[in-house]
């Protein structure tokens, strides 16, 4: 069972930042490790709860408590059997995740949460370092053949589950790379593209086929695709941005932030020579304060802007909607 008094003796605590001055003149991930003495007293924070709502806030299902308590008494290899057991990828989500668990923790009640999310990405941190990573190709195969279209994380985790039931599986990405969003959205400094590929390379060694620049319903018709696949999985996202309908907005100089984010990363992954948007010297305004709105502040502030100022869209419809109430222009 967990430490009962482990929320008691230790405070939370999370990884240092690297120096502000140091990290934004680099692409590398902004946190620097984090000792495992300390990751052993974070995990035994864990209460164990009869009713752990951790479960409930984790849209896996994550079983959080018990690789928790495997990680307070040093068991790391089963730790990440557990851990793998609901996710196929939490060298992703441990990095990316806004942490819903934590949210739910109960000891968030009157205290600081459990480092849930430092504990997962830790796990598998060192899974891989001990090489306890490796492919697990299916012991009978099916004989059926399943398409999957996307290679964002959703296209990635059911085309390993399928490729581990048995099946043979194909997934069509019509970009140059496979990854999606985890590959051109997700700057480097957030999660560095080495965590991709080598994923990527236990799932080919596990027998999943990628094919790159195979735009479906166009390079290869839904009929065709019919014709090959006993089961198609969707699993594209969204490429069509949402616009603000504001005065001004036609002017140049205005971008969406995948328009931004996308060949940034091309440059960081050796695409391209030097971005075609590029903040250098610029002031920049970024509308809208969530995850993408920092992925582009982050971006910017490595670019070498001038000036940055972030704004959340409902700041920004309230002070345009004043002005405009006033009589003067919306700007």
């Amino acid at each position: 069972m967990a430490d009962p008094t482990g929320f008691l003796k230790y405070g939370r605590e999370l990884p240092q930042r690297r120096p502000v001055d140091i990290r934004i003149s680099d692409w590398r991930e902004v946190y620097q490790d984090f000792d495992s003495g300390k990751l052993r007293s974070q995990a035994s924070r864990c209460m164990d709860c009869g009713i752990p709502f951790c479960h409930n806030g984790c849209p896996l299902g994550n079983l959080i408590p018990e690789w928790n308590d495997l990680v307070r008494t040093d068991q790391f290899r089963s730790a990440i059997e557990r851990l793998h057991a609901t996710n196929n990828f939490p060298e992703f989500t441990g990095r990316l995740c806004p942490a819903p668990c934590e949210a739910a923790c109960v000891l968030g009640i009157n205290s600081d949460p459990v480092t849930i999310k430092q504990v997962e990405v830790e796990i598998i941190d060192r899974a891989f370092a001990e090489g306890w990573v490796t492919p697990s190709p299916a012991q009978l195969k099916s004989g059926k053949n399943v398409a999957v279209i996307g290679s964002g994380p959703a296209g990635l985790a059911a085309a390993q589950q399928l490729t581990r039931a048995g099946h043979d599986v194909t997934v069509y990405e019509r970009n140059d790379k496979i990854g999606g969003l985890l590959r051109y959205g997700i700057p480097e400094f957030k999660m560095e593209k080495r965590h991709l590929d080598r994923r990527l390379e236990q799932m080919s060694a596990e027998g999943t086929e990628f094919r790159t620049r195979v735009n479906v319903g166009a390079d290869l018709t839904a009929a065709q695709l019919r014709a090959n696949a006993d089961a198609i999985v969707l699993a594209m996202g969204s490429t069509v941005p949402r616009d603000l309908p504001a005065p001004g907005r036609e002017l140049s100089g205005i971008y969406y932030a995948m328009e931004y984010l996308e060949p940034a990363n091309r440059v960081q992954n050796g695409d391209l020579a030097e971005p075609p948007i590029d903040a250098a010297g610029k002031h920049v305004v970024i509308i809208g304060g969530g995850d993408t709105g920092a992925d582009c502040l982050g971006t910017a502030h490595r670019q070498g802007a001038l000036v940055l100022r972030s704004w959340r869209s409902c700041r920004f419809r309230r002070t345009y909607a004043r002005k405009t109430h006033r009589g003067q222009p919306g700007r």
